[in-house]
């Protein structure tokens, strides 16, 4: 059986739990080498020892920071082919409580951290003439929203639209650049801090009936940095189980008995 990323190196940002932990390791499944980076030392540096790679802590809104996990990758390995930015945070206030500094800092993050990963990651990428370039957004802000997310909701939407810039300016070097929109994923932390009834509504709002799992994101990352998404760029794929689709609340059609 072929690898699908046999001989690619992946720089996972934001991979040491969830969703980035379980792109890294589908990842490896693949046969990648993996660089985990993150803020969080203890999980990020289990989870690399883990997969059998190497972990540097990063503040993604750092360009030094960035650069920084791009050297590492490339000291590690000889290269990089495959950049996934999925480092994001998420504070819940009103858009009347949100000072400015909050605001700075979601964006820092999510839509800024975004931009700094691509700029380290272009040199590399487009001197071997190859390249994949994942970030991870949401459909909240592209598609949907909710009050207490103004700041996430820009920063999301900022991503799509820096996919479209980046996937235009990058395409003659090789090098493709999409997304992922996760709808509601069943992380360890959801499970944490959600109620199981909490969880419950969730779920009568996804057509599929369930919540995602950070796998199912995590095989759609894996499509993006393959060979197989080779004509693919500048586009997100929505992983939601349908989420988004229904007009009102009445939707599911449930078979006769």
């Amino acid at each position: 059986m072929t690898l699908r990323l046999e001989n690619r190196v992946a720089l996972v940002i934001g991979a040491a739990r969830g969703i980035g932990e379980a792109i890294a390791a589908r990842f490896v499944e693949e046969g990648a080498k993996v660089v985990i980076a993150d803020r969080e030392v203890e999980a990020g540096e289990a989870t690399a020892e883990r997969l059998g790679g190497q972990f540097t802590q990063i503040d993604v809104s750092s360009f030094t920071d960035t650069r920084k996990a791009v050297g590492i990758a490339v000291a590690a390995y000889g290269t990089l082919d495959i950049l996934v930015q999925n480092a994001g945070i998420y504070p819940w206030t009103l858009i009347e409580n949100t000072s400015p500094e909050e605001w700075d800092a979601v964006l820092g993050v999510n839509l800024k951290g975004t931009f700094l990963a691509a700029r380290a990651a272009l040199p590399v990428m487009r001197e071997k003439g190859y390249g994949r370039m994942i970030f991870t957004s949401s459909i909240t802000g592209p598609r949907v929203t909710s009050p207490g997310h103004g700041h996430y909701s820009a920063s999301k939407a900022g991503i799509n639209g820096f996919i479209k810039s980046a996937a235009l300016e990058f395409a003659g070097y090789g090098i493709t650049v999409n997304g992922l929109e996760p709808g509601n994923i069943l992380t360890e932390g959801v499970k944490q801090h959600r109620s199981e009834a909490f969880i419950r509504t969730m779920q009568e709002a996804i057509p599929l009936g369930r919540l995602g799992t950070p796998r199912d994101i995590a095989n759609a990352a894996l499509f993006l940095a393959s060979d197989d998404a080779a004509y693919i760029t500048g586009t997100t794929v929505v992983v939601d189980g349908g989420q988004t689709l229904p007009e009102g609340k009445d939707f599911r059609i449930k078979p006769d008995a």
